[in-house]
């Protein structure tokens, strides 16, 4: 009875430290610290600042369009209707992040469920979703979408739809690597000994040993996600006005570049920023996951 605490004490830290490890090496990562932070103030400002901001985005007043910022209370100026740039920025910020969040659940989920069954299976099943992957692969993920979105009557839920449909085949490739490595290790052997199924063996053993890839992955794909809908924004075939999401307060901005160059230089920062951002996150997660840093 005396005994039984200490060993208990001394169990939870050995338990959680190859995780306290990856939290540490994650901090080290100055650009992946900055980014993290980036992110959560961006989507913080983008529910919050609205309600804050005394404007609306579709309040329309002439008498202060195209005024430069700082001006008049308006922090970042007013576009050509007279609507404050900042509010609209923020509410873009919502629609943008939006759709990258929502597309990144969806591809990953896609691409899991492929990726789990291609590595698993191997063979002709593998061998044929692979095959698969690779032809859509061969299609640039641009053209792929401007086409699908030229067909289809574009707002939030079909352009996120539009984009998973798009982003799937990157994460698929990255989890049937995982799994297909996973797959010869003994502790599949063991399970398959002491009967566990196909399904239990896919999702409870192997999918847990390659949730760092994944996320390394998922993060990335917020990304691109984000970079692709305002693309397609830019080019006219995303969201549509009046509703603003950054791609397509770029394209509202091209004919003021000389007379008005902050309609575009702040919608541009905002995706660079965020683009950015997930980006650095990505790359500290996949420093901070990678196992070979355990074994020093």
């Amino acid at each position: 009875m005396t005994h039984a605490a200490p060993s208990l004490q001394t169990a939870r830290p050995a338990l959680f430290r190859p995780r306290s490890r990856a939290v540490r090496r994650f901090l080290r990562h100055r650009l992946a610290v900055f980014g993290a932070i980036a992110i959560i103030l961006l989507v913080l400002a983008s529910i919050a600042g609205p309600w804050i901001i005394p404007f609306d985005q579709l309040h329309i007043d002439l008498r202060v369009r195209f005024s430069p910022p700082p001006s008049g209370g308006h922090l970042f100026g007013t576009d050509q209707l007279g609507r404050d740039l900042m509010v609209r920025l923020l509410m873009a910020g919502r629609i943008s992040l939006a759709i990258g969040f929502a597309a990144m659940l969806m591809s990953t989920a896609i691409g899991i469920l492929v990726g789990v069954t291609a590595g698993y299976y191997g063979r002709w099943i593998g061998g044929a979703l692979m095959r698969f992957v690779d032809a859509v692969l061969c299609f640039p993920s641009i053209f792929l979408l401007l086409v699908l979105a030229a067909f289809i009557h574009p707002n939030v839920v079909t352009l996120t739809l539009i984009i998973a449909a798009t982003s799937w085949m990157e994460v698929a490739r990255v989890v049937e690597s995982q799994i297909r490595t996973l797959r010869e290790r003994d502790f599949t052997a063991a399970a398959e000994l002491l009967g566990a199924s196909g399904r239990y063996i896919m999702f409870n053993e192997l999918l847990r040993n390659a949730v760092g890839p994944i996320i390394v992955a998922a993060t990335l794909t917020v990304a691109r996600a984000i970079l692709m809908e305002a693309y397609v924004s830019f080019l006219g075939y995303g969201i549509q006005p009046p509703t603003a999401s950054w791609g397509n307060m770029l394209n509202n901005a091209q004919q003021y570049l000389g007379s008005a160059p902050w309609l575009a230089i702040f919608p541009g920062l905002m995706i660079t920023l965020a683009v950015t951002s997930f980006n650095f996150v990505g790359d500290g997660l996949r420093d901070a996951l990678d196992a070979r840093f355990d074994l020093a």
